[in-house]
């Protein structure tokens, strides 16, 4: 399996980088509050210097979804969005210990972090635009197709795990209590992305391995590299 951009994408975003990590023995029992809400403090102190818009990791998003074409306060970055509900409620709702963690890094740090179930991926997730013909598992139990030329995380058998880049993930996908074998990436595009992304990745594989195990994988994808392989 592997993990990777397209061509086509790469040529779009040539300031991309991506940091991939993959983990096995992934469980529900795990207690990751004490290691949430040190994330937790920082992400306040980040939200007290200034809104979540002007910060540079954010705003990098923000100028990627008006390249796609796309109003990027109709559609927001995972990040974004969390931050957006951090500010408002002082917390997030707690899903899974794995998940409760990859989010409180993604506020703490200003970037998405998406983690998928590897058992509901077929041979790859690719980043690319989409044919128009994937299928995509919505939340609301209703299958989709994306929109032409959107760009979405695909695997080899035109499941669509993502939408609009870093907006909404597939249920296909999701971490659930069953969930053993996962993948974790976070991608970022603003300017100290190549110094930043390796400081999320190791900071994720660090609290991962104190809860779980140690990762079976982790590497960082940057300008023209190919692909990470697991």
């Amino acid at each position: 399996m592997y993990f990777c951009h397209s061509q086509k994408i790469k040529e779009a975003f040539p300031q991309v980088v991506a940091g991939v990590l993959v983990f096995d023995g992934i469980h529900p029992n795990a207690d990751a509050d004490l290691h949430i809400e040190p994330w937790y403090r920082r992400a306040r102190e980040r939200l007290e210097r200034g809104p979540e818009s002007e910060m540079p990791e954010i705003a990098a998003w923000r100028r990627a979804y008006s390249q796609m074409g796309l109003k990027p306060t109709k559609y927001r970055s995972a990040a974004e969005a969390l931050l957006r509900r951090f500010k408002r409620e002082n917390d997030l709702p707690r899903l899974h210990p794995l998940v409760d963690f990859c989010n409180a890094i993604s506020i703490a740090f200003a970037l998405p972090v998406a983690v998928f179930d590897l058992a509901g991926v077929d041979g790859y997730i690719e980043v690319r635009h989409a044919k128009g013909t994937e299928a995509y598992s919505a939340f609301s139990g209703k299958l989709e197709h994306p929109s032409p030329d959107e760009v979405i995380l695909c695997d080899a058998a035109d499941h669509a795990h993502g939408r609009r880049w870093t907006f909404r993930q597939s249920r296909r996908s999701i971490v659930t209590p069953e969930t053993r074998k996962v993948l974790v990436i976070c991608e970022a595009l603003h300017a100290t992305a190549s110094t930043d992304v390796p400081l999320v990745i190791d900071t994720l594989a660090e609290g991962i391995a104190t809860l779980w195990s140690p990762p079976l994988c982790k590497v960082i994808l940057a300008d023209k590299s190919s692909r990470a392989e697991f």
